[in-house]
Order: C-alpha cells, then sequence, then structure tokens
C-alpha cells in the first residue's frame, strides 16, 4: 500500500511493501518485499533495500556528505547504499552515501552514519551514535547511546561498547591539516569491550577479548584477555583472574 501523498520515482518494489505519507522515494531505488516504510522517510537514488526491512519515520537514506567549504577532508563516495534484509532504521537516522549495513541489524533513533562505512549482519548502533566515514563494523557488535566512533576506524565481530565512548583520529587535535595517513582511528578487536564513557586515542589497538574500564582513556595498546582502567589506563589483571 502506497499513501496517496508519497512521492514515489521507482518502479522497483517488492510485493506487501508499503510506504507512508509524505515519504520522498527517488528514481534507481530498489525495494524488496514486505518493507515497512514510516511517513516522512528520503530514500535517494541508489539505494537498495531488501526484504522485511523497516524504516521509521524522518529517517534519510542517501544524504551526499558536504563540507561547505569547511572540511579539511574532500568527501569521496559512490551514491549507492545497501541494507541487508530484517534491519531496522530508526526515526531521524541519517545515513549517508556508500554505506552497507547487514541483515536483522538495529540502527537506533538519531543515529548518523557517514560515507564509506560498513556495518555487519545482527548489530545494534544505538541511538545518536555516530560512526564517522570510512570505518567498519563487524558482526553482532553492539554500540551504545551517544558514543562516537571516529573516521578510519576498525571494530571487530561480537564487541560491545557502552554509552558515551569517545574514539579521537588525530594527535595533532586539527592543527595539521588532513593527512590520511596520518588520521587513524583506533582498531577494536573481537569480543572486546569498552566500558562507559572511556576514550580511545588515535591509532591504538584493543586486541582480542580485552576490556577496558568505563571513564578510561586509553593512550596505549590493550594486549588480549586484559583487564584496564583509569586515566592513562592502566593493566589490571588478566581476564582469566576475574
Amino acid at each position: 500500500m502506497f499513501h496517496e501523498s508519497a512521492v514515489i520515482e521507482t518502479k522497483n518494489i517488492g510485493e506487501e511493501t508499503s510506504i507512508g505519507p509524505f515519504c520522498v522515494i527517488a528514481r534507481d531505488v530498489t525495494i524488496g518485499a514486505r518493507v515497512i516504510i514510516h511517513p516522512h522517510v528520503v530514500i535517494g537514488e541508489g539505494v537498495s533495500i531488501a526484504d522485511e526491512v523497516e524504516i521509521f519515520p524522518g529517517a534519510y537514506l542517501g544524504k551526499a556528505p558536504k563540507g561547505a567549504g569547511a572540511l579539511a577532508r574532500q568527501p569521496i563516495f559512490e551514491r549507492q547504499i545497501r541494507i541487508g534484509r530484517g534491519t531496522s532504521i530508526g526515526p531521524s537516522a541519517t545515513i549517508y552515501y556508500d554505506v552497507t549495513i547487514g541483515r536483522d541489524t538495529l540502527i537506533g533513533d538519531g543515529a548518523s552514519i557517514r560515507e564509506r562505512c560498513t556495518i555487519g549482519d545482527r548489530c545494534i548502533i544505538s541511538r545518536y551514535v555516530t560512526i564517522n566515514y570510512n570505518s567498519k563494523i563487524g558482526n553482532r557488535t553492539k554500540i551504545m547511546d551517544m558514543t562516537h566512533i571516529t573516521g578510519n576506524c576498525m571494530i571487530g565481530d561480537d564487541v560491545f561498547i557502552s554509552t558515551g565512548v569517545s574514539t579521537v583520529n588525530d594527535n595533532a587535535i586539527g592543527k595539521a591539516g588532513y593527512n590520511e595517513d596520518d588520521i587513524r582511528g583506533p582498531i577494536v578487536h573481537d569480543g572486546a569491550a569498552v566500558g562507559a564513557n572511556a576514550t580511545l586515542l588515535p591509532g591504538i589497538v584493543i586486541e582480542r577479548n580485552a576490556i577496558v574500564g568505563s571513564g578510561s582513556v586509553v593512550t596505549k595498546n590493550v594486549a588480549p584477555w586484559t583487564l584496564v582502567m583509569g586515566a592513562p589506563a592502566r593493566f589490571v589483571r588478566k581476564i582469566e583472574d576475574l
């Protein structure tokens, strides 16, 4: 069922799909079967949505990154988005071009996902999370409310990142301009966990199954199966000892 007020320029729409009032859907959009698109959703050209996806009111899929002359980095992207089967896009979420999201993933209310990002299957990207450009999130990873994942960041499978976590990618804090080789976010390996309000500094590596305690400031790499805490974060014990 398509509401009469919706502007729909594509014909590539599967069976039993519903499109609500005041939606705008561009040409060259592909929408699968049994998709639910709630009111006031905007979907740009080149977006592909698999079966059984639900997109809640006010979401914007296909925003082109623009710096308005203010960005030191020139955005590079392709006009495409791929949304996997069974995924849910929350109200007022914004997904920029050149993003791939896997199956059965939840994108929370107000989340922002920038260009050249990949998110795996069965993830939770919670409310008002920002995932900046050229970042990769593995499968079954959970990133909780109000966390910022910086550009050029790598996060593995089965990772848990709690609320209010900050990640950064520039040791010069913007004073040296933008050089892609120098701007590196943290790497968080499979099974690691990061506590609430922790800060991960540029280029640090959190190894497999490590734990970063809440409020920590991580300035050095964290070995696998270890717990670190504090500001700066220091080794506390091996995980086997917990």
